[in-house]
């Protein structure tokens, strides 16, 4: 009698070539963005604190930063920032809900990773409509 058996391919470490063809499950991909975003705010501390500190100097210094920040590229840059921020926020909730045991089983896990890219996207886009003037 003869068996078939079928040959599993067999991943031990995942070669930096093998990364496109790797589906990241979202958990993954949320805890990826939730460094991603945590290392962007630290990177990018010393300007907001720059820009804080010289629109607080005097008037002509604050409407000089006003007129910064207007620009496109600057409104770009804050909006990046407003979904770093936003999703480290909740990504941080989400985090913080698994420490304590919370949510730790297959289907919740997606579930809450789902809830944190759809509400950090939606208030980002809330944050771009107010920055570039529709409301």
């Amino acid at each position: 009698m003869s068996e078939v058996t079928k040959i599993r391919r067999e991943f031990r470490n995942i070669h930096i070539t093998q990364l496109v063809n790797y589906r990241l499950p979202l958990a993954g991909l949320i805890s990826i963005l939730h460094r991603v975003s945590g290392a962007i705010l630290f990177l990018l501390l010393p300007l907001v604190l720059y820009l804080l500190d010289q629109s607080l100097v005097s008037e002509n210094t604050f409407a000089a930063m006003r007129g910064f920040t207007s620009h496109w590229f600057v409104k770009l840059i804050i909006l990046g920032l407003s979904w770093a921020y936003l999703h480290h926020f909740f990504a941080g909730v989400r985090h913080l809900g698994m420490d304590t045991h919370m949510g730790l089983e297959k289907q919740s896990s997606r579930r809450s990773s789902a809830v944190v890219l759809v509400v950090s996207l939606f208030l980002t886009a809330l944050v771009a409509l107010k920055l570039f003037g529709a409301f």
